[in-house]
C-alpha cells in the first residue's frame, strides 16, 4: 500500500476524523472570511463608505467567479475522494492534472470577456457614476489574476481530499495574513486606494500557489504532478462537472441575487444603502464560511466511506456535522441581533449607513440559526454523487424562492422588501432539506 495513502478515513473513530479533517478547514475558511472582513474595513476607514458600495458592486462577478472555480475545484475534490475510496491512485492522479487544465481554460476566457465589458457589467449591477470607478479599479485587478485564484482554490481542495487537511489550512492561512501586511501597506502608506486592496489578495495568492504547486511536485507524494495527466479526460471531466455543478448553480444564482439585491437597494435607499449590503454580507459570511469548513472536513470522510460502501459511517459523520453547524449559526443570529450597533461600527463611521446596516443585519439573520442544516444537507448530497438532490437544494434556496421575493416584495415594503426577502427564502429551503434528507437516509437504512 502507498505511503499517505489516507486508509484511516475508513477505519479512524468518526468524531476524531472530524477533529482532524474540520477543524483546519474551519480555521481556514474563518481565516479567509476575515480577511474580507478586514478588506472592507480597511477600504471603508481608509477609501470612504462609497467604496464600500462599489466593493458590494463586484459581489456578483465575484461570486460568478467563484461558480466557475467551484465546478471545477469542488467537483474534482469529490470525485477524488470517492475514487480514494475505491482505492483507484491512477485515476486519483489524473484529476489532479485535468483539474489544472480546467481551471486555466476556464479562468483565462472568463477574465478576457469580462474585461472587455467591464463598465456595461457593473453599470447592470447596480452601479452609479459615483461608485461605478472605485468597482472597476478592483475588479480589473482581480480579473488579471483570476487563473491564479482558480488554481489556487483548486489545488487547496484536492489538498483536502487527498489526506492533507493540515496543509490546505496553513495554505488558506498564509494567504490571509500576506493580504493583512499588504493591505494596509498597498492602501494607506502607498495611497493605491482600493486598487492596493485587490493588488494584495493577487500578490498573496501567487506565493502560496507556488508553495502549492512545490508540494504537488514531491514524486514521493501518491498524488503528484506527473507526465500524461494534465489532457483531459472526458469521463473525468463529466464526473467532476456533474459534482460541481450544484455548488456552481449555487454561485451562479447567487450573483443574478446580488444583483438584484444591489438594485433593489440602490432604487429605495441610494448608494449607501448598497454599501450597507456589502456590510451585511461580510458578516454573514464569516459564520457562514465556519460551516463551508464544516463542509470540507465532512467532505472527504463521507466521500471515501462512501465509496468503501460504509453507509453507518457516513450517517454518523452527516449528524456531527449538523450539530455542529447549528450551533455556530445560533451563534452568529445572537451576536447580531443583540450587538447590531457595534457590528456595523467596525466598518464605517457613517450614521446613515449605519442605520441602513442595522436594520439589514437584523433581518437577513432573522432565521440563521436554519441555515447550517440546509448547507450541510447540500453538500452531503454532493459528496455522495447525488448531483440532482444538491442541484435542486440550490436552485429552490437561490432562484426559486428568493428571486421572486425580491422581484415582489420591495413593491409593498420599500428597502425592508429586499432585506426580508432572504429570511423568508432560507426558511423555505429549510423544509426542502428535510424532506430531501429524510427520503435519502431511508434508502440507506433498505
Amino acid at each position: 500500500m502507498n505511503k499517505g495513502i489516507p486508509t484511516t478515513l475508513e477505519t479512524e473513530s468518526v468524531g476524531k476524523l472530524l477533529m482532524q479533517y474540520a477543524i483546519p478547514a474551519i480555521l481556514a475558511m474563518a481565516a479567509q472570511s476575515l480577511y474580507n472582513i478586514t478588506d472592507s474595513i480597511f477600504i471603508g476607514h481608509g477609501v470612504g463608505a462609497l467604496a464600500l458600495s462599489g466593493l458590494a458592486i463586484s459581489f456578483p462577478l465575484m461570486n460568478l467567479s467563484a461558480a466557475f472555480a467551484t465546478l471545477t475545484g469542488v467537483g474534482a475534490a469529490a470525485l477524488l475522494s470517492i475514487r480514494l475510496g475505491q482505492k483507484d491512485y491512477e485515476t486519483a492522479n489524473t484529476i489532479l492534472g485535468n483539474v489544472i487544465t480546467l481551471n486555466i481554460i476556464i479562468g483565462v476566457l472568463y477574465s478576457a470577456l469580462v474585461l472587455i465589458f467591464l463598465e456595461p457589467i457593473l453599470y447592470f449591477f447596480g452601479a452609479s457614476d459615483e461608485t461605478l470607478p472605485y468597482a472597476a479599479s478592483f475588479m480589473r485587478i482581480i480579473l488579471y489574476g483570476n487563473v491564479i485564484t482558480y488554481l489556487f482554490f483548486a489545488l487547496n481542495a484536492v489538498l483536502r481530499s487527498s489526506g492533507a487537511p493540515r496543509k490546505a489550512m496553513w495554505a488558506t492561512i498564509f494567504t490571509v495574513l500576506i493580504n493583512i501586511v499588504l493591505n494596509p501597506l498597498f492602501v494607506f502608506k502607498f495611497g493605491w486606494g482600493i486598487r492596493g486592496s485587490a493588488t494584495a489578495t493577487v500578490i498573496s495568492q501567487t506565493v502560496v500557489l507556488a508553495w502549492q504547486l512545490k508540494f504537488f511536485s514531491n514524486k514521493s507524494h501518491f498524488i503528484h504532478l506527473q507526465k500524461g495527466i494534465y489532457k483531459l479526460k472526458k469521463r473525468i471531466v463529466k464526473d467532476s462537472l456533474s459534482i460541481g455543478i450544484s455548488p456552481f448553480s449555487m454561485n451562479a444564482a447567487a450573483c443574478v441575487i446580488v444583483i438584484l439585491i444591489n438594485q433593489g437597494l440602490l432604487h429605495n435607499g441610494g448608494d449607501l444603502a448598497v454599501g450597507a449590503y456589502g456590510i451585511v454580507n461580510r458578516i454573514s459570511f464569516l459564520f457562514v464560511m465556519i460551516v463551508m469548513g464544516f463542509n470540507q472536513g465532512m467532505q472527504p470522510i463521507v466521500g471515501y466511506n462512501y465509496g468503501a460502501h460504509q453507509n453507518e459511517r457516513v450517517i454518523q459523520v452527516l449528524k456531527i456535522v449538523i450539530l455542529w453547524a447549528t450551533g455556530v449559526m445560533t451563534l452568529g443570529f445572537a451576536v447580531v441581533q443583540l450587538f447590531p450597533h457595534a457590528v456595523a461600527a467596525i466598518f464605517t463611521t457613517d450614521e446613515v449607513l449605519t442605520d441602513f446596516a442595522v436594520t439589514g443585519l437584523r433581518c437577513v439573520f432573522m432565521f440563521f440559526p436554519l441555515i447550517g442544516f440546509q448547507m450541510v444537507t447540500s453538500t452531503f448530497f454532493q459528496s455522495i454523487e447525488k448531483p440532482k438532490q444538491a442541484i435542486f437544494m440550490s436552485l429552490t434556496r437561490q432562484v426559486i424562492f428568493l428571486i421572486p421575493l425580491l422581484l415582489i416584495l420591495p413593491h409593498f415594503w420599500g428597502i425592508k422588501g429586499v432585506w426580508l426577502s432572504m429570511p423568508i427564502s432560507d426558511f423555505l429551503s429549510v423544509i426542502v432539506a428535510i424532506i430531501l434528507l429524510t427520503k435519502q437516509l431511508r434508502k440507506f437504512k433498505t
